[in-house]
């Protein structure tokens, strides 16, 4: 008898130990980051130009944001607020206020990030590419490959004294050999200068290797050192790319034939407003076109631009294969986006510092267990949703300085989104946003103007309503709206003078 029930309280301790054993390990997190990507340029949402099988493939197997949003930036480098964003929680003007703290070395702030959080959770966490923020990367993960910087090398700075250059071109006068290598290009076809298969520019392909190839290196790297770790993995796998330089192989480019290219209905030889919002000729993104815009400029950047994204999407291919080999699929959730959009030619502009969809909407895609496949939801969203979608998936109860919502609910239909109040947005203070209700209003605080445009009817935001008669009631309240979003945010600047001269 006493035999027996020893057997019976071993069995009894054996199936606890086993139940422990076989609760199911916490799923892995897998976030694609592209620099410079516009919601505008995935084959699989809508474009039939460009070549992207494997993000095709990827929004086959989960759920598409079509609408995710960047809320903007506090310089030019707008990348810096939504990385910042990203990895903090937090809404633009307090992610501006934990920058400086990160940059102060603050270490309550930076172990508050979305890499420590993940860590404490019983994550092996895991970063390469791009970085842009200020708290450091090697703390912020438990291991950090291959940090780079805003952007790859060029030849902007190297032009040190650019106001001879400016004066000239507003001159009319030939700028041909007094623009740094890659700027204000192509002035005609014969003009080139510019290679971007040329290794010896340096850029994407200093060090030998282009960076897109060197993530793809470094992700399947971690995969393989990964397999048998019993513990769940936290990828943050940050491309350069799709930024300038837009540097690839030659095979890559031949994929986009100049006559191929199109230039977008929204075009414009200038836009009338660029002085006012920001986008002056010093603005170094504005800079890499002549002005005015010419459709060969605007062709010949969307060709490289193309490029570039066909070139990282291949890498992503092979990441892709290597988490299905490695057998951490099943028990993985992958996230896809972009840090913020990019004009590439659209209303005479080239960089990413307006408020139009092409600068500040992105593609947005996640799959995984559960979520449900070849989804689109058009509701309105942020790009940093995603920190906050994570959080949820590794169980992490959500802090309160996160300022962002899961997408969880959304994918699967169980409630219409987080932000009725409308979507905000805000370029220093040269711009403000507000999206709500199928409009978006406009302000350009520098000279109190205020447009008005129908998402709906005029998704390229070419026609300005802010003066139809019929509009004035809702010019008025999206204003009003735009200005309680000022307060959520903690937004310092002041648009009452402008709301009373018009109202």
């Amino acid at each position: 008898m006493k035999n027996l029930l020893s057997l019976l309280i071993g069995l009894v301790l054996f199936s606890c130990q086993s139940a422990e054993k076989e609760e199911p390990k916490k799923p892995n997190i897998l976030f694609l980051f592209a620099d410079d990507l516009t919601y505008e340029a995935i084959h699989a949402l809508g474009n039939e130009t460009i070549e992207t099988p494997n993000l095709d493939r990827l929004a086959g197997q989960g759920t598409s944001f079509t609408h995710a949003y960047n809320m903007g930036g506090w310089n030019g480098a707008i990348c810096v607020a939504s990385r910042a964003m990203m990895i903090s929680g937090r809404s633009i003007w307090n992610a501006q206020d934990i920058s400086t703290e990160w940059n102060q070395g603050d270490s309550t702030a930076i172990y508050q990030s979305w890499g420590k959080l993940m860590e404490n959770a019983g994550y092996q966490t895991y970063m390469t590419g791009k970085w842009h923020v200020q708290a450091p990367a090697e703390v912020v993960f438990q291991t950090a490959k291959n940090i780079r910087p805003g952007m790859p090398r060029d030849f902007w700075t190297k032009v040190k004294n650019k106001k001879p250059l400016f004066e000239a071109m507003e001159q009319g006068k030939d700028i041909r050999d007094m623009r740094p290598k890659g700027y204000f290009r192509p002035l005609d076809k014969n003009d080139t200068l510019w290679d971007p298969t040329d290794r010896s520019n340096g850029g994407f392909w200093e060090g030998g290797k282009h960076w897109s190839e060197i993530i793809r290196d470094d992700a399947k790297d971690f995969l393989d050192a990964s397999k048998g770790v019993d513990k769940p993995f936290f990828m943050y796998l940050a491309f350069n790319a799709t930024h300038d330089p837009r540097q690839s192989p030659q095979e890559y480019l031949d994929k986009y034939p100049l006559e191929d290219m199109k230039v977008p209905d929204n075009f414009l030889l200038e836009y009338p407003f660029k002085d006012a919002i920001g986008n002056s000729v010093g603005l170094r993104d504005e800079a890499l076109a002549p002005f005015p815009r010419t459709p060969l400029a605007v062709k010949t950047h969307l060709k490289e631009y193309y490029a570039i994204i066909s070139h990282m999407d291949a890498q992503i291919g092979e990441i892709l294969d290597a988490l299905e080999a490695s057998g951490e699929l099943e028990n993985t959730y992958i996230f896809f986006t972009g840090d913020h959009g990019l004009s590439v030619g659209h209303h005479g502009l080239l960089g990413k510092q307006s408020m139009f969809d092409h600068s500040i909407r992105v593609p947005l895609m996640m799959a995984g267990p559960g979520v449900p496949k070849d989804k689109r939801v058009d509701a309105d969203v942020y790009l940093q949703d995603i920190m906050a979608t994570a959080l949820k998936l590794a169980e992490i109860k959500k802090p309160s300085y996160v300022d962002f919502n899961s997408l969880l609910g959304l994918a699967k239909g169980e409630h219409a989104g987080y932000y009725q109040e409308g979507i905000y947005g805000a370029y220093v203070d040269y711009q403000r946003m507000i999206r709500k209700g199928g409009y978006k209003l406009l302000v350009y605080p520098k000279i109190s103007k205020v447009l008005l445009f129908d998402m709906k009817n005029d998704p390229q935001e070419m026609h300005d309503l802010a003066n139809a008669p019929e509009q004035q009631e809702r010019v008025k309240s999206l204003f009003e709206d735009l200005m309680q979003l000022q307060q959520q945010m903690g937004d310092p600047l002041d648009l009452s003078s402008i709301f009373e001269e018009r109202f």
